[in-house]
């Protein structure tokens, strides 16, 4: 499994504001992009379109991740990602729980048929919304990432050892904040903890819990930045 285009940053802070911006692609393919999510609610009924936000500018300097978001719709973010970028000079940013068991195995989730990347194998994860604004109008990724590990596999980021700062994995328009965080079970005791949690839930985003030990575990289905975090952790631990 081949991913290029793929730079990998250490980031000691992250440092992103909201300000308005429009964003062309939206204004002008409206009508495409309205007929497009229509057509994936009539297969995916449970999605609906929300507003998140997307990142148009940044720069990395002394370990910072500086830059500025935009909202923006569910629906032309879809469009975006499924036409394969159209628009090169925005990026989906956000932050990402890399689940490390205690035995050193990583654990994946399996998204649900009824969400927008059905079947893909993915960290707790998920674009930014309104809600993951501080106060001073700046984006929270820790509170980004807390939530989003809590809503889909029912852990508690503060039962976990986290690593300092962040991984950043930039493969083509997809910024991903990758947070290690070692947990104090084996592999399938973690697993086996979450998928109690999934049974429980009516609609869970995910569907299955995979354990990826080593190269032979990775799968098509990864996206390029998982692959390319997973490739980058091997790497930095045979050399310790």
């Amino acid at each position: 499994m081949v991913v290029s285009d793929t730079e990998i940053v250490e980031i000691d802070r992250v440092e992103i504001v909201i300000e308005p911006w429009r964003w062309e692609f939206a204004v002008n393919r409206r009508a495409e992009i309205d007929r497009h999510f229509a057509d994936l609610q009539h297969r995916r009924p449970a999605i609906w379109n929300g507003r998140v936000l997307m990142l148009h500018r940044y720069a990395i300097r002394d370990g910072v991740l500086s830059g500025a978001c935009f909202e923006t719709d569910y629906a032309s973010f879809c469009a975006w990602r499924e036409w394969d970028f159209p628009d090169t000079n925005v990026y989906n940013v956000f932050a990402a729980a890399a689940l490390r068991a205690a035995d050193g195995a990583y654990l994946v989730g399996e998204m649900a048929d009824d969400t927008a990347a059905a079947g893909l194998l993915y960290f707790p994860c998920g674009t930014p919304e309104a809600a993951d604004l501080g106060a001073t109008g700046a984006l929270d990724v820790t509170s980004n990432l807390t939530r989003e590990l809590k809503e889909e596999t029912g852990l508690d980021i503060a039962e976990f050892a986290a690593a300092p700062g962040w991984r950043m994995v930039r493969e083509r328009c997809y910024i991903g904040l990758l947070k290690p965080l070692t947990a104090a079970e084996n592999a399938r005791a973690l697993r086996a903890r979450i998928m109690r949690y999934l049974a429980g839930e009516t609609a869970p985003e995910l569907v299955d819990i995979h354990i990826v030990r080593g190269g032979a575990d990775l799968d098509p289905r990864m996206p390029g930045f998982v692959v390319a975090f997973l490739e980058n952790a091997w790497r930095q631990e045979t050399r310790i």
